[in-house]
């Protein structure tokens, strides 16, 4: 068997509190027997006390049941013990009827009298805090607590009691009834909230676990997807020159393969976490993948003492504008350029292609979403579209002030 610190330290934060608050309440109701049990058999013979003991055992086994059941209820492992509740409150309330006409009609004596208040007394509080534990509107238990004030001062004032002593036997008992239930109900608060924070920690490390691997994704389609559509390209090419018995297919086979072992690369780089995209090779590499698949591409401007988080979040919007016009469009000509306005950077590609690329409209697209979080991440913003005459136009643009971006090493 392992040892109660192996028990315990098994057990999560919320089964940790969910124990310690079942345990406290089976605690407290195991006070009523006590404190009534000294006093009975401290004051009374034996038989008596044994006589007056029989029932109040009953009360607490019973409410001891409701504290199991109400817990659980809280848990949502069984449903509102309902039933129980109606048990538990006419079991209350006779206790209390009985030991109030007992005092008035009974054997007498002022030990008698002052154990019978005694079960009184308790029976009304610990049965009225139990209650409380399975009720799920506290509008409810405030009018719990209200009415077996109110019909404690009522039984009272009938069973012969002036007015003003039964208001402030029921006032006593209200004001107890009330502790003992609004520390139920702050204790079932108490565990909800436990609860519902280990579900809201269990749900951000999922969202986390989402949000990663939304990440490899879009960086697995930026990495890629061009690298294969130049593949593609120049092996189609490789093969039209192989044909002819053209010696360059040698030449394209081998730009292929150092292609193949740079997507490698990348891809080991996207996995771990650590990659940044250069805009002066992203821009490089654009005119010469697009001059090579016959597109006229023709890039201008300064990128010189950009700071580095910029240049990756552009070098990537250069990566898939590139790619979208290898794939998508129908274009002869492309223009890349690059403006440093005052505090800021603005990157303007333009292409000729008939239709926007698929995927590529100014909200959507897997690939464009991709790009404004890259772009948010620097502060920068991201506008693609259609601009008239068939041309098809993507400005990203980013202050010059943007928080650097925190790269998550994995």
């Amino acid at each position: 068997m392992g040892s109660p610190g192996g028990w315990w330290g098994r057990k999560s934060t919320p089964a940790k509190v969910e124990t310690y608050t079942r345990w406290s309440f089976y605690f407290i109701a195991l006070s009523e027997p006590a404190v009534i049990g000294a006093m009975a058999f401290g004051l009374l013979e034996a038989r008596l006390a044994l006589l007056l003991m029989v029932p109040v055992v009953g009360h607490v086994a019973l409410a001891m049941v409701i504290v199991s059941r109400a817990l659980d209820w809280t848990c949502r492992r069984r449903p509102q013990p309902l039933r129980l509740l109606w048990a538990l409150g006419a079991v209350t309330a006779a206790i209390a009827v009985m030991a109030l006409v007992l005092t008035r009609h009974g054997p007498g004596g002022d030990d008698v009298d002052s154990v019978l208040r005694a079960v009184f007394g308790a029976t009304l509080c610990y049965g009225v805090g139990m209650m409380a534990l399975a009720m799920k509107q506290r509008r409810r238990v405030v009018w719990l607590v209200a009415g077996f004030g109110a019909g404690a001062a009522l039984v009272t004032w009938a069973l012969g009691t002036p007015v003003l002593a039964a208001l402030t036997r029921a006032a006593f008992v209200t004001a107890s009834n009330g502790f003992i239930a609004a520390t139920s109900c702050f204790s079932i608060w108490l565990l909800n909230a436990v609860y519902a924070l280990d579900e809201a920690r269990e749900t951000r490390a999922r969202l986390a676990v989402a949000e990663e691997r939304l990440r490899f994704g879009r960086d697995l389609h930026d990495v890629m997807g061009r690298n294969l559509a130049v593949i593609a390209l120049k092996s189609e090419l490789a093969v039209q020159l192989a044909r002819r018995e053209r010696p360059e297919a040698v030449e394209q086979m081998i730009e292929v393969q150092r292609i193949a072992q740079e997507s490698q690369r990348e891809v080991r780089e996207v996995v771990r976490g650590y990659r940044r995209a250069d805009l002066e090779a992203e821009l490089s590499g654009a005119r010469g993948v697009l001059r090579a698949a016959g597109i006229d591409c023709e890039v201008s401007g300064e990128t010189d003492g950009l700071p580095a988080e910029v240049q990756s979040a552009l070098g990537w919007v250069v990566r898939e504008a590139t790619t979208n016009v290898l794939r998508h469009g129908d274009a002869k000509k492309c223009t890349v350029t690059v403006r440093r306005p005052e505090g800021r950077v603005v990157l303007t590609v333009r292409n000729d292609g008939a239709a926007a690329p698929h995927g590529s409209s100014r909200t959507g697209g897997t690939g464009l979403a991709g790009l404004r979080e890259r772009l948010s991440a620097v502060d920068g913003t991201l506008d693609a579209g259609e601009a008239g005459d068939g041309e098809f136009r993507l400005v990203a643009e980013v202050p010059l002030t943007a928080r650097p971006v925190l790269e998550v090493a994995s």
